[in-house]
């Protein structure tokens, strides 16, 4: 028998999800574009994470130990941008001037705002770089902060994002989690595999991933789904979360030929009143445990390599001693090569420090994201 507390969690991730569904939808009609649908499909996801797993001081942006959010599917902007009015961040104003000239909610998330890390608008490329971000917290900065990576369905299709779950195995990034919304339609119809989840965690497995298969818009299912990847040791999870597209109004949900459109105002107030009134409640994330924070060590001039007039030196040996000298200066520099370090000379960069030199294979994308 759900407990009381139970009852009041589910009903709490159930009133902020409706509220992101809501405000998805008012800001889009307001812009008069936007992506309302792919955000819908994930509000329950994104309900769950933020108010219950999800720790973060807005306050402080710059707190290394906040976890850290993707959007990799960086279209479904009204979503998250809903999710900072229901922290607190924004105001409800701020928030219906979504794509408009100068405002800083732009159509895909940009570092213009201090809560978002990266600009993700060009699909396949969040979760390379919450690899990036993975490899900092586990092996640079060694704090425990989390990253969630928000995937879409028609992004896995990119061969980026393969890279990058080759890459997060092979490097045990069990701090990592992704979030694949899998509602089935892409932009001009069905996605590669559609709802076929059994694909994606076959997949996720070869790759050595923790995979969890779930409705995602099964609050239970969901808790469950966060509570074991934070469990999870030794590997990244991927949650492969079942999901509707427009889920929550009758004549959205799971529709073809409303990806990237907003709704007119008749449609905003038939699908509101489908979802119950517009709300402004704030729902209070946590704020991140105090960890040890990493000590900052000392820089000191950097003693560039000279060579003579008439030194035959290699333009390639010259850059792997130029980054072994800003190494030595710079405790903060590392160094990432695809598999060609004996070439380039970053070997003795690697020889030098190695706790700070990546290998990242001949996996160029996962490299330079």
């Amino acid at each position: 028998m759900a407990t009381t507390e139970t009852n009041t969690r589910v009903q709490q991730w159930t009133n902020l999800a409706q509220q992101l569904r809501v405000d998805s939808i008012r800001s889009t009609t307001t812009a008069g574009s936007g992506h309302p649908t792919s955000s819908m499909s994930a509000a329950d996801l994104m309900a769950v994470l933020m108010s219950s797993y999800l720790h973060y001081d807005f306050d402080n942006p710059g707190n290394p130990n906040n976890d850290h959010l993707i959007f990799s599917k960086g279209h479904a902007s009204p979503l998250l941008y809903s999710m900072f009015k229901a922290a607190g961040a924004i105001s409800d104003e701020e928030l219906m001037t979504l794509r408009k000239f100068g405002s800083r909610l732009e159509g895909h998330p940009t570092p213009v705002l201090p809560w978002v890390d990266v600009a993700t608008g060009s699909l396949g490329q969040g979760l390379p770089i919450g690899v990036g971000i993975a490899l900092a917290g586990k092996y640079l900065d060694k704090l425990p902060y989390h990253i969630w990576v928000l995937l879409g369905d028609s992004e896995m299709a990119e061969g980026s994002i393969w890279e990058a779950f080759d890459h997060a195995s092979y490097y045990k990034l069990d701090n990592l989690v992704g979030i694949l919304d899998l509602n089935r339609l892409g932009q001009r119809g069905q996605t590669m595999w559609g709802w076929n989840t059994a694909v994606y965690e076959a997949r996720a497995k070869a790759f050595g991933w923790n995979a969890i298969v779930i409705d995602g818009h099964n609050y239970d299912q969901i808790d469950q789904a966060y509570s074991q990847a934070l469990q999870t040791q030794g590997s990244p999870t991927l949650i492969i979360a079942k999901t509707i597209k427009g889920k929550g109004v009758s004549f959205l949900e799971n529709k073809e030929g409303w990806h990237g459109k907003a709704l007119s105002e008749e449609q905003e107030e038939q699908a509101l009143n489908e979802l119950h009134p517009v709300r402004s409640m704030t729902f209070p994330v946590q704020k991140p445990a105090q960890g040890q924070l990493p000590q900052e060590a000392a820089k000191k001039a950097v003693e560039l390599p000279r060579y003579g007039e008439k030194d035959a030196v290699a333009t390639r040996k010259a850059y792997g001693d130029a980054l072994k000298a800003l190494g030595a200066a710079n405790p903060d520099v590392i160094a990432l090569d695809g598999e060609v370090s004996n070439s380039t000379y970053a070997e003795e960069f690697a020889k030098a420090f190695p706790d700070r030199f990546f290998e990242q294979f001949i996996a160029e994308q996962q490299l330079v994201s």
